[in-house]
């Protein structure tokens, strides 16, 4: 048994076979609310076979503001955890459990969100814990030097995140200037800026298959680094944005010079899209 209540939080872009896999390994008498971003017949019929809430807001609001949905809710109700599962994460019913008694050990009374391990469909690691994106950070990993990083700074990305009660009331709800990417690091900076910290939980290990929010993976990188964008202007201001815009050209331009291949071009399109401005050349929700 969990320590306390589990409300679960799935908001899904269309994906529904993906989805019911991901229900169906959740335990049944976990809370769940599936929040369906692309008014998707297919989606609705997964989650209500399932057992689980469902709500259609009508357009794609972006996963900030999807979840914020069910956070408005549950936060004035009983108190419980939320996780946070992408419909593209397998977290089973007994691993739940441990995630969520891992949360509430007594040395982890100020941890605020804790994530399993995550694997991928072909078992290879993901990583789990970034450094908080930064003008220095920027400026290091276009010198080659990104990995220097004080541990105690990371966050833990949004795939499978279990986020306690008590934090949610103090930190407060998702920043939906954040359409999709980094919302999970601006929520995570807020709480580590009244002390409370993440935790990776090594001994779980979940199924992420990744990239589920697009088959085009220019249209993930173009949402990505608008989030980036974003990020960076809210906590570094303008003079923190150049900096670290500076730090991104001049880092994809030399690796457009060493590389080869693919990579080669992935950075080459990179300095372009950091030369012209990542926000002005992101995707819209209709896209």
């Amino acid at each position: 048994m969990t320590p306390r209540a589990v409300q679960a939080v799935v908001v899904a872009y269309h994906g529904a076979a993906q989805l019911g896999v991901s229900l169906t390994e959740l335990s049944p008498s976990t809370r769940t609310l599936v929040v369906d971003n692309s008014s998707s017949p297919a989606v609705r019929q997964v989650a209500e076979e399932s057992g689980a809430q469902y709500l259609d807001p009508g357009r794609n609001l972006g996963f900030a503001a999807g979840v914020n949905i069910a956070l408005r809710t549950v936060l004035t109700g009983e108190p419980c955890d939320v996780l946070l599962l992408n419909p593209d994460a397998v977290l089973t019913g007994y691993q739940l459990e441990h995630l969520a008694a891992s949360l509430h050990r007594a040395e982890n009374a100020r941890v605020g969100a804790a994530s399993p391990r995550l694997v991928g469909d072909d078992g290879e690691e993901q990583r789990v814990l970034w450094p908080f994106p930064s003008p220095t950070r920027s400026l290091l990993d276009a010198v080659g030097l990104g990995r220097v990083h004080g541990r105690s700074h990371d966050f833990a990305i949004g795939a499978v995140l279990l986020l306690r009660w008590e934090a949610l009331h103090a930190v407060g709800l998702f920043d939906e200037r954040f359409f999709l990417y980094a919302e999970e690091a601006d929520w995570q900076r807020r709480a580590l800026a009244i002390g409370w910290t993440s935790l990776l939980v090594d001994d779980i290990v979940a199924r992420h298959t990744g990239a589920g929010t697009s088959e085009d993976p220019r249209h993930r990188e173009k949402l990505f680094h608008a989030a980036q964008e974003t990020y960076i202007r809210k906590w570094h201001g303008s003079a923190g944005w150049l900096v670290y815009r500076a730090g991104a050209v001049a880092g994809a331009a030399v690796r457009s010079i060493v590389l080869t291949g693919e990579r080669r071009s992935a950075a080459a399109r990179r300095a372009v899209l950091y030369a012209r401005g990542p926000l002005r050349s992101a995707p819209t929700a209709k896209d």
